[in-house]
């Protein structure tokens, strides 16, 4: 491939990564969308994005954007964006599964002088040493002699409606100093933000695996320290307005950490860590801290209520907020799900509320199937996990309607003034 005119583009995995891309490319050059969901696919044909990232209008508009579930027409296209998902399993390891099998997928489309990027979040030297040999091995074509790669590390910000995948600085690279250029010309045709070509594509895997690594501590501090000043008897918002007056002050809040990426992206570094012999101290401390929370939170609630003589066994509790952050739809990771169970473990009887995400979807996924109106005078506790918009424009007298008289409302998000509420992380 020789330049930008003779690329055919597909792009594989059409999700919160894949389709806002596929849409911004098929606005101007002809694009080929592949997902295995057949679902998935008949719905975009008919303008609907589940995810809510894109709208009808947008879909629509990207005239040269066709959706396709058939390997058979991958094989007319030569350059290949994976964008799927990059889990990790139930012992905390990354899971490869959807890459492996995504890079199975173009390996047998792939040609000569062809061209493979990844997005997909992974820990440094993945691409090569997973990736590539597969790519070769179905293929049957030599790595750097007969195709490509390149490494351009997604930058989603699900549910963010101002920094959307054209205004996001995009980082780029490539197997060789030709193919990084040319995929870096190829992103700059629809990130008006611009691109930074690192040299490297371990260079560019490890600097995405370290942005949501330092918020994820980042995030593990205040919540620690929101531990301690709770113990202390001190407001932790009142605490973080008045350090934040300085100007180089970070303004992180404590809360619940999931999601596709900051809960999830620091647990490839430090598989890859480990494997190279050296145990992460302060990455894994900070992991752990943070996935104590929907405990501590529950612990929290329960003090609170056994205070007020409110028998726990068998309480009513409504969780307002499924999803891993304020209005999206997005499920994956949730850790609002860490508080629900551990509510069960006290016997608690628990609704969630959460107008936002699919019942179908929750059940699937979770095993939980939100409440669509929550009762009146029904609840000995309320918990504001997540802050959607729906829920400030509620107001608490709206909220405290919901629970009966002498109920705890823990506002988990800082929705309301901490004299509104009883309980604040």
């Amino acid at each position: 491939m020789k330049s930008l005119s003779e690329i055919k583009l597909a792009i594989i995995g059409l999700g919160y990564v894949g389709l806002p891309l596929a849409v911004e490319f098929g606005s101007k050059r002809s694009v080929l969308g592949f997902d295995i969901n057949q679902q998935r696919i008949d719905e975009l044909r008919a303008g609907h994005d589940l995810t809510l990232e894109t709208h009808r209008e947008e879909l629509l508009g990207a005239t040269q954007l066709r959706f396709t579930t058939h390997l058979e027409e991958l094989r007319g296209c030569n350059c290949f964006i994976v964008t799927v998902p990059t889990p990790i399993d139930t012992h905390k390891r990354p899971d490869l599964t959807p890459l492996i099998k995504a890079s199975e997928t173009v390996g047998k489309a792939l040609k000569p002088d062809d061209v493979v990027i990844y997005e997909s979040t992974v820990y440094p030297g993945c691409t090569e040493e997973e990736c590539v040999p597969i790519l070769e091995r179905f293929s049957g074509l030599t790595f750097n002699r007969d195709f490509f790669v390149g490494y351009s590390p997604e930058r989603i910000n699900p549910g963010d409606k101002e920094h959307r995948v054209t205004t996001i600085r995009k980082v780029t690279s490539g197997s060789t100093p030709e193919i990084a250029d040319l995929i870096d010309a190829l992103y700059n045709e629809i990130i008006t933000a611009g691109t930074h070509k690192a040299p490297t594509i371990q260079v560019a895997e490890a600097a995405k695996v370290i942005e949501n690594t330092q918020r994820d501590l980042n995030i593990a501090l205040i919540n620690e320290l929101a531990i301690i000043f709770n113990k202390m008897g001190i407001d932790t918002e009142a605490v973080l307005k008045a350090a934040g007056s300085k100007w180089n002050f970070l303004p992180f809040r404590p809360g619940l950490v999931g999601g596709h990426c900051i809960g999830v992206d620091p647990y490839y570094l430090t598989h890859k860590a480990q494997s190279i012999g050296y145990h992460p101290e302060i990455i894994l401390a900070g992991r752990r801290l943070n996935d104590s929370m929907g405990v501590y939170v529950v612990a929290q609630l329960v003090k609170a209520m056994t205070k007020r003589r409110l028998l726990v066994d068998g309480a009513r509790i409504l969780v307002m907020g499924l999803t891993f952050k304020e209005n999206c739809p997005d499920l994956r990771n949730t850790r609002v799900v860490d508080i629900v169970s551990e509510l069960h473990d006290y016997h608690c009887s628990v609704d969630v509320f959460d107008p936002w995400v699919s019942l179908q979807e929750a059940q699937h996924e979770y095993g939980i199937t939100p409440v669509t109106h929550p009762e009146e005078n029904a609840y000995d506790a309320i918990i504001l996990a997540v802050a959607h918009q729906q829920f400030r424009e509620m107001g608490v007298e709206r909220i405290r309607r919901l629970g009966k008289p002498g109920h705890v409302l823990y506002d988990l998000k800082y929705l309301f003034p901490a004299e509104a509420t009883d309980l604040r992380l």
